[in-house]
């Protein structure tokens, strides 16, 4: 499977690979989370050169993750605020931070604390069932075929005739 397939694959992790599966892609949605919105400011932190920039910037805007936004004219300038797609992608980033505290950590602890404003405390993400509650970990979940399952050992359909014009 070539890189520039992924998001015609019948598999939701390659199509959301095609569109986050980068690491500058995804520093850029760390720091949109940490609220960084111009063009600049996200240059500064990354440090990465502006082509560069401005094609992950552009990637993510055409994937609907981001949006462009003019807030100066004269020159025109741009940012970039997460779209409602985008902000669904936190538990992900959520997820990676975590994971990186528990298997990366240099012994001081997690350079960042989230903190739930609903109720005032700290916390580590976790995956919980939307039907339970129940916190789910990899050894308790199955998976099985579902409606957008393309079986790759189904006979294809074949295409009919062309009808003549």
């Amino acid at each position: 499977m070539k890189w520039d397939e992924l998001g015609a694959q019948p598999c939701s992790v390659a199509r959301t690979l095609a569109v986050f599966g980068d690491r500058w892609t995804l520093m850029i949605l760390r720091d949109c989370f940490l609220g960084v919105r111009r063009f600049d400011a996200f240059q500064a932190r990354l440090g990465l050169s502006r082509a560069l920039l401005a094609d992950r910037l552009k990637g993510l805007t055409d994937a609907g993750v981001l949006e462009r936004r003019t807030y100066q004219t004269g020159p025109e300038r741009f940012e970039y605020r997460l779209t409602p797609a985008g902000i669904d992608f936190y538990p992900v980033v959520l997820g990676l931070a975590n994971w990186g505290n528990r298997h990366l950590g240099d012994g001081r602890g997690a350079p960042l604390i989230h903190r739930h404003k609903t109720c005032d405390h700290d916390f580590v993400p976790v995956t919980t069932c939307s039907h339970c509650g129940d916190v789910v970990e990899a050894r308790d979940v199955s998976v099985r075929p579902g409606p957008g399952f393309a079986d790759p050992r189904a006979p294809q359909p074949k295409s009919a005739p062309a009808s003549p014009s």
